[in-house]
């Protein structure tokens, strides 16, 4: 696992220049939805993905430390993470969350913990 949650694993697949918009996301247990956004900035690397309707409709943000590997070739990303997991995160919201350093702390509570 990386030792770093906020950035991409040395082995994650991950280029700096891709776009993951529009890629699946996949949990240790199946599909969550898709990738919204992502950020590659430094130190602050993330995914948001739709849920769809599986949780109702709700983005989660996943830190990038939790992608264990990204295929571009089928659009995939997969995630170290299960569909319980993820539910359970802090929920998301962009304009109350983006750049909020309280709740990016929380997000590494949540999945930083017991990892």
């Amino acid at each position: 696992m990386n030792e770093n949650l906020w950035g991409y694993g040395p082995t994650s697949g991950h280029t700096p220049d891709a776009d993951l918009s529009g890629y699946r996301v996949e949990a240790a247990d199946g599909h969550i939805g898709k990738v919204d956004k992502h950020s590659d900035e430094v130190g602050s690397q993330y995914i948001v993905v739709d849920t769809g309707v599986w949780i109702f409709g709700k983005e989660v943000l996943l830190p990038a430390g939790t992608i264990t590997s990204i295929s571009h070739e089928d659009r995939t990303v997969h995630v170290a993470r299960t569909k319980d997991e993820i539910k359970a995160a802090p929920e998301f919201d962009e304009e109350k969350h983006l750049g909020d350093p309280h709740y990016r702390d929380q997000l590494g509570g949540h999945y930083g913990s017991g990892h």
